[in-house]
C-alpha cells in the first residue's frame, strides 16, 4: 500500500512511519525540512519531500497515486500571527480538497481531545475547525483521532518534566497542578491509525484516544520525580500564582508553557468512555511503560524495536 504522511517527522509521525514500514508499506513523508530527518530517509521504502501546499495542483500531483493520506500537521505553540489557522485549518482544508479531487480512497487526520469551537484556547478552536472540515467534506472516507497527551520514549511530556526536575533539584513550582490528563501510549495511537485504515466502520468518525486511567498534573510530575529519583519538592501553585507565572514564561522563546496552553488545561483532557471496540486496542498504562525510559535503564526501547522490524 502507498501511504502519504503529511507532517510525519515529529513524535507521532516517526513512530507511525516505522510501524507502517515494518508492515511493508511504501511511505512518502511531506515535511517542511526533509534534510533534517535522516532517521526516516534511511528506512526502506520511505521518501521525504517538501512542497508548496497552496501551489496550483501541486499537492494533488504528490498524492495522486497514493492509497491513504495521513495528516499529522500541527503545532502546539504559534510561531506568528494566524499560525494555528494556517497549520491546522487551511492545511486540513487543502488536504481534504486534494484528497477528494484525485480520488484517494482514505484520509486519516490528527485532531485533539477537547477540540470544539467554544474551547478556551486558540489551539483547540483551530483543531476543532480542522476536524469539522475533514469530517464534513462530502464523499471523503475520513477518520479523525483526538488523543490526550501522548507518552512514550522520546516524548515531550514526561521527558520534559524529568529535565526540568533535574534543573530544579530543591523546589519545583508547578502551574496548573490540578489539570487532569489521561495519557495515551504512542504505540496505542499508532495502532489506532493503522487499525482504522481498512475498516469502513471507522469512516466519518472521530475517536477520542486516552489511556486506562486519569491523573492530575501534580500526580504525573510526582510520578516522574519518583522514576528519576528526584528529591525536589513539588510545589503546586494555585490560579492566583499560576497565571502570572505563565504570563511571564510566555514572554520567552521555547517556554515550557504558554498562555494558550494554560487556557487549554482549563479543560480536563480525559475520556468519558473507553476506546471504541472497532479500534481493537487495550490501552497501556504509564506505569507499564514510562519507568522503562525514565529510570536510566538501557531501554533503547520501542523505537529500536520498530527500526529492527522495518529492516527485516
Amino acid at each position: 500500500m502507498n501511504i502519504c504522511i503529511i507532517g510525519g517527522t515529529g513524535f507521532v509521525g516517526t513512530y507511525l512511519t516505522h510501524a507502517l514500514v515494518s508492515q511493508g508499506h511504501s511511505i512518502k513523508v511531506i515535511t517542511r525540512r526533509p534534510e533534517r530527518h535522516r532517521h526516516l530517509r534511511t528506512l526502506p521504502g520511505v521518501k521525504l519531500t517538501t512542497i508548496d501546499f497552496f501551489g496550483s495542483k501541486i499537492l494533488e500531483r504528490q498524492i495522486d497515486t497514493y492509497d491513504v493520506v495521513i495528516n499529522l500537521a500541527g503545532i502546539l505553540n504559534p510561531s506568528g500571527p494566524n499560525s494555528f489557522e494556517l497549520v491546522h485549518e487551511k492545511v486540513a482544508s487543502r488536504i481534504a480538497e486534494a484528497t477528494l479531487s484525485v480520488g484517494t480512497p482514505r484520509l486519516l487526520h490528527m485532531s485533539a481531545l477537547n477540540a470544539h469551537e467554544s474551547a478556551p484556547s486558540l489551539y483547540l478552536r483551530s483543531k476543532a475547525k480542522a476536524q469539522q472540515i475533514v469530517l464534513s467534506t462530502e464523499g471523503l472516507n475520513a477518520t479523525t483521532f483526538s488523543p490526550s497527551v501522548i507518552f512514550g520514549p522520546q516524548d515531550s511530556f514526561f521527558n520534559r518534566f524529568a529535565s526540568l526536575l533535574k534543573l530544579m533539584p530543591v523546589f519545583f513550582p508547578l502551574t496548573c497542578s490540578n489539570a487532569r490528563f489521561s495519557p495515551v501510549y504512542i504505540g496505542d495511537v499508532v495502532d489506532a491509525f493503522i487499525n482504522s485504515i481498512d475498516n469502513p466502520e471507522t469512516y466519518g468518525k472521530n475517536y477520542n484516544l486516552c489511556g486506562p486511567a486519569d491523573y492530575s498534573l501534580y500526580e504525573l510530575v510526582q510520578f516522574t520525580a519518583q522514576q528519576i529519583n528526584s528529591s525536589s519538592t513539588i510545589v503546586p501553585l494555585n490560579q492566583f500564582f499560576s497565571k502570572p507565572l505563565v504570563r511571564l514564561m510566555d514572554l520567552f522563546p521555547g517556554a515550557p508553557i504558554t498562555m494558550d496552553n494554560y487556557h487549554s488545561m482549563k479543560l480536563e483532557s480525559i475520556c468519558s468512555e473507553p476506546m471504541a471496540e472497532e479500534l481493537d486496542i487495550q490501552p497501556r498504562s504509564i506505569e507499564s511503560i514510562v519507568p522503562q525510559y525514565l529510570s536510566g535503564k538501557d531501554f533503547s526501547g520501542q523505537m529500536d524495536k520498530l527500526r529492527k522490524q522495518s529492516q527485516r
